[in-house]
């Protein structure tokens, strides 16, 4: 007996969901992921140009049919206006990671700023005792930067959750596609 390949392997998924601001819409969402038994691996929600819009990304581990559902199910909702599944090789995907390190020493302090000025982090607090540092970047960025602070002592560690956006002039509403851009590789000018 040889062991097949998975054909609906379980990979990360970012969903881009423009929604009513209005109370309450998270909630729905957030219960529809629930309801279905998927855990939301990461949440970023905030408005839009449009203050009676907010997005919603979303990260969940799921089989691309399970993802097809789930954002088949957000569709149905009234509050939600448009879903689409970011494609890690048409999108930008970051997260702010701030990480309050104990730094006790000048030169302690003087070693964290040098890996902030590597990783292109913002120190944004310095006191006698600690620093805070502000990173910007994709999960593997911010582990390497947490596997090195973590040898001075990491004191707070605290995550935005993944924010995303198609590159070049694709966006979540359809009257702002262009449907040839990244066709076949080619760039449109």
């Amino acid at each position: 007996m040889t062991l097949k390949e998975n054909p609906n392997p379980v990979t990360r998924h970012t969903l881009s969901v423009l929604v009513e601001n209005a109370a309450g819409v998270l909630s729905q969402v957030s219960r529809l992921f629930s309801r279905k038994g998927y855990n939301i691996e990461s949440l970023a929600v905030g408005t839009t140009n449009d203050p009676t819009v907010s997005r919603i990304t979303i990260e969940v581990l799921a089989d691309a049919m399970s993802t097809r559902q789930i954002m088949n199910q957000l569709r149905k909702l009234f509050t939600v206006y448009s879903v689409q599944e970011l494609l890690p090789e048409r999108s930008i995907r970051r997260e702010l990671v701030m990480f309050k390190v104990r730094a006790e020493t000048p030169d302690i302090r003087n070693e964290v700023i040098q890996i902030a000025n590597i990783f292109r982090a913002s120190i944004i607090d310095v006191s006698l005792k600690s620093l805070t540092l502000a990173l910007i970047g994709d999960e593997d960025k911010a582990e390497a930067m947490e596997r090195l602070l973590d040898t001075f002592g990491i004191l707070e560690l605290v995550r935005t959750g993944m924010v995303a956006l198609e590159r070049g002039a694709y966006t979540i509403s359809d009257e702002n596609k262009e449907k040839a851009e990244f066709s076949l590789g080619k760039n449109v000018m």
